[in-house]
């Protein structure tokens, strides 16, 4: 499964965000929620984000975007109004592997029910552990029933 896995999932820098491997991507939110503390900390000028945008990208990625629209302008959320909320992406990721490594412990045969196609073992232990307090608890309190910590890098 291992071989597989690393067969599928290779690691290579994109300029684009929702192109990025799962090790690279969590990069590309840093740089985003790092410019929107400076932005939103009046730091910088927003005519100030492309510059910093490709110098950041070549930094953390050793990327160059050609243009804007592949640069700074690749997400609506700006545009929206959704500043602040790129980080809940990567505090899903973290979330996820807390939760997976509290499944697994849980139940040591996951990878084999899962390698057999078999998520009913899976289904049922999220169900009982995580879905049930989805609207009575906060994530962090469904963290720390399950770890006994909040949100961790750790797994």
């Amino acid at each position: 499964m291992d071989l597989f896995y690393r067969a599928i999932n290779r690691v290579a820098p994109s300029v684009i965000r929702v192109e990025a491997d799962e090790v690279t991507y969590n990069l590309h939110i840093m740089l985003r929620f790092e410019l929107e503390l400076l932005l939103v900390g009046e730091k910088i000028r927003p005519k100030e984000l492309p510059g910093l945008w490709r110098d950041k990208m070549l930094t953390y990625l050793g990327q160059f975007s050609e243009s804007d629209a592949d640069g700074v302008l690749q997400d609506i959320h700006w545009s929206l109004g959704a500043i602040g909320y790129f980080p809940t992406y990567t505090l899903g990721t973290l979330m996820s592997a807390q939760i997976y490594a509290c499944t697994k412990a849980a139940l040591p045969d996951l990878e084999e029910y899962i390698a057999r196609g078999h998520f009913s073992p899976l289904l049922d232990w999220l169900r009982v552990n995580v879905y049930e307090w989805g609207r009575r608890l906060s994530a962090r309190q469904i963290l720390e029933r399950l770890m006994g910590e909040g949100v961790s890098a750790a797994p």
